[in-house]
């Protein structure tokens, strides 16, 4: 059958068993030879990627689950895809969570993970929808053990509480005091977004009792809070969470939907409350970042990943029967209260040879478009960086790096196929003004990771270059180092 661009509600929530193998076989094929696959992102083997679940530490491996509808590059029946590391660079898969029981039939959507004893609790949410289509999402669990099969706990764990509606979902476990506690992403009866508070009484994860709603703000935080994610930093509590429909006078945001922080000094159980937050503020200030999960590892690093995509925009990848992909994993660190995120050490593993570059407007150097970029702009001064350029230097993303004023600003409106045009083409940040301002750029085929100050700022972006854009330029000389990137294959 050819592949299918006219996806009805039927064919999106059809049994994977239902779809034939050349089918299947076709769609793979389609998505191999797609000129936008990544070398060393993860990324699906076919259709929809979506929100990181379940990163965690288990069995002396590290996990990472994600959300995945196989059948094409649409939100339909999703399951969790599963991928296990030895060294956060190197994944390969694993058994997944699929959508085969009555409290997930309509797809088996975001969640977490915890180590409990020898096995490794998945708590996640189920959609399950009546014959009207109404929802009812159940928040379910699951055990992956150590010998890699998942067994399912036949019962809901929590039920939809009446003063929410069925936006109830993406439990986010973890321990906190030797407490078992979950974060769950609500949106309550006057359509207002919040995030519940969940106890395991005993550290039985299968009684659990609400505390209440978690305060850290006294801004309305839109119609619906998704992924919520609590870490701890220096003891220091870090909310990350997804505020969907927040006004912008609150914070400046131009993504259809923001990742957002605040960081705490402590977070009082007994009240639920973040004492001392700090002022809401943008994970990264790209165009694509969304979904961060993060977790407390136990080498003592909080760790973290996000979703390189945007619910509710279509992506140029779509046409090749996928879509979207999973940043870098990056160590989250504080410094004077301000969230810094940077890929984790073992990062390095995949640099080959390092080029000294001479980068000016007549110094055109050609890339595979799969590198590490790293330079530094001296104070007072303005750069100007085009990557994913062709060599008449006519287009390209292009990095304006202001350092009187300590303003950089992200321009894609030429970086090859345009999408999202309705959220605009443009993205700043701003840094500490008349300092020199260190760079480094991840990019992958599609991708740009982009580091700012060893982490203080990030901007993340998907780009998608025509024939020939792949090569560098400055507008005036600049230095710089340049480490080709290592192929991997992470699906």
């Amino acid at each position: 059958m050819p592949l299918i661009t006219n996806w009805t509600r039927q064919l999106r929530y059809q049994p994977y068993s239902d779809w034939s193998i050349d089918y299947q076989q076709q769609l793979l094929n389609r998505v191999q030879n797609s000129p936008y696959r990544l070398n060393y992102h993860i990324q699906p083997d076919t259709g929809l990627l979506n929100d990181p679940n379940g990163f965690s530490y288990f069995n002396h491996q590290w996990h990472l689950f994600y959300q995945n509808y196989p059948m094409g590059p649409v939100h339909g029946l999703k399951s969790w895809h599963h991928l296990i590391s030895d060294d956060l660079i190197n994944w390969r898969k694993a058994t997944p969570l699929l959508p085969d029981g009555n409290f997930d039939s309509h797809g088996a959507y975001s969640g977490s993970a915890l180590p409990i004893n020898d096995r490794l609790f998945l708590f996640y949410t189920g959609n399950v929808r009546n014959s009207d289509w109404e929802r009812t999402p159940f928040q379910n669990g699951a055990w992956l053990s150590q010998a890699g099969t998942i067994s399912k706990i036949s019962e809901p764990l929590i039920k939809q509480p009446r003063h929410y509606t069925d936006h109830f979902r993406d439990p986010m476990i973890f321990k906190y005091q030797d407490q078992i506690m979950a974060l769950i992403g609500a949106q309550d009866n006057n359509k207002i977004g919040k995030i519940a508070v969940f106890k395991a009484d005993h550290n039985n994860i299968n009684d659990w009792r609400p505390l209440g709603e978690l305060t850290f703000t006294s801004e309305k935080l839109g119609y619906m809070v998704e992924c919520p994610n609590l870490i701890f930093i220096n003891h220091q509590p870090v909310l990350i969470f997804c505020p969907q429909g927040l006004t912008s006078e609150v914070i400046s945001y131009q993504n259809i939907y923001p990742n957002m922080y605040v960081v705490g000094h402590s977070f009082e159980l007994n009240t639920t409350t973040i004492t001392q937050p700090s002022e809401l503020t943008n994970l990264d200030d790209g165009f694509d970042c969304y979904a961060t999960q993060a977790f407390n590892a136990p080498d003592g690093r909080a760790l973290a990943v996000s979703w390189l995509g945007l619910p509710e925009i279509e992506y140029p990848t779509d046409k090749d029967g996928w879509a979207h992909c999973l940043s870098l994993v990056k160590e989250l660190t504080l410094h004077d209260n301000q969230l810094y995120q940077y890929p984790v050490e073992e990062t390095k593993a995949l640099r080959q040879t390092k080029q000294i570059l001479s980068l000016s407007k007549q110094s055109i150097i050609p890339t595979t478009n799969a590198y590490e970029l790293e330079l530094e702009v001296p104070a007072n001064t303005s750069q100007t960086l085009h990557v994913f350029s062709n060599p008449s230097k006519s287009n390209g993303l292009v990095l304006t790096i202001n350092t009187t004023n300590g303003k950089i600003t992200m321009d894609r409106s030429t970086a090859g196929v345009s999408f999202g045009q309705q959220y605009g083409q443009i993205r700043t940040t701003n840094v500490q003004p008349h300092q020199s301002i260190h760079i480094n750029l991840f990019a992958d085929q599609s991708v740009v990771e982009l580091y700012i100050n060893h982490g203080a700022k990030v901007m993340s972006s998907r780009l998608f270059p025509t024939e020939n854009q792949n090569t560098i330029w400055t507008e005036i000389p600049q230095k710089a180092q340049l480490w080709p990137l290592s192929k991997v294959n992470n699906n």
